[in-house]
């Protein structure tokens, strides 16, 4: 009686899976993210892949909690804007990143992004924001340079193991920092009335921190905004 010996070597995949360094064009990457449903987070930054590690409670999971509350109490009192958690984004043909949280202008009312009809982001958003423990030298050296230049506005890194919130404006083509007014508190250029006491957020303090968006929803700034994105989306 015959036997069949198994093919010798590793047995092949129908499609490559993604691996932490591979070096891909975005179509690439795109095919294989979608063959992994299992897989939580992949990025594409310059055209290296990027995978990272498990996350934790206390250095990621709480403080991106904090955060996106924070933006999504923003995008409930502002029609015209939306927010994304862990979205990916297709900025050009070699980066398409997937940031904590991003903060966008309707298409309809003037915004930079379009989705498209695969359901993804495309161009870049208004603003984008990280939650950083592991990464910060990459958050705030290749990623904010790639958001740079693909042109988000406004950058938001918190530096949880340092305690500190960092927020970049775009101007003349750099990120600045932006500047706290006297009480410490951040007003962002592009969304009026996107207020964040920012030592409430990193102390814990969701009430101080709620008061202080609440404060800037109830600013003439922000009645302005949303009566302009109105307009814009009436035309």
């Amino acid at each position: 009686m015959s036997t069949v010996n198994p093919p010798r070597g590793p047995i092949p995949f129908a499609v490559p899976p993604l691996e932490n360094g591979d070096r891909l064009t975005r179509d690439e990457f795109e095919r294989r993210y979608r063959a992994m449903p299992n897989l939580k987070k992949a990025e594409l930054i310059e055209g290296v892949v990027y995978m990272p590690a498990t996350v934790r409670y206390s250095n990621h999971g709480r403080p991106h909690s904090y955060l996106t509350h924070w933006i999504g109490d923003y995008v409930e009192e502002t029609p015209g804007v939306d927010c994304g958690n862990d979205t990916s984004a297709r900025l050009d043909l070699d980066n398409m990143p997937q940031p904590d949280a991003m903060l966008l202008i309707l298409p309809e009312c003037g915004g930079n992004c379009q989705i498209s009809e695969d359901d993804y982001i495309e161009n870049a958003p208004e603003l984008v924001a990280e939650v950083s423990s592991s990464t910060v030298s990459f958050d705030l050296n290749t990623k904010k340079d790639v958001y740079r230049r693909c042109g988000v506005r406004e950058y938001i890194v918190w530096r949880v193991l340092d305690r500190e919130i960092d927020w970049f404006i775009l101007e003349n083509n750099q990120f600045v920092p932006l500047k706290t007014d006297a009480q410490g508190i951040y007003k962002s250029h592009v969304f009026p009335g996107l207020w964040l006491d920012a030592a409430a957020l990193v102390a814990g303090s969701l009430k101080k921190v709620t008061q202080a968006l609440k404060n800037g929803i109830d600013s003439h700034e922000h009645t302005a905004f949303v009566k302009k994105l109105n307009y814009q989306a009436q035309e």
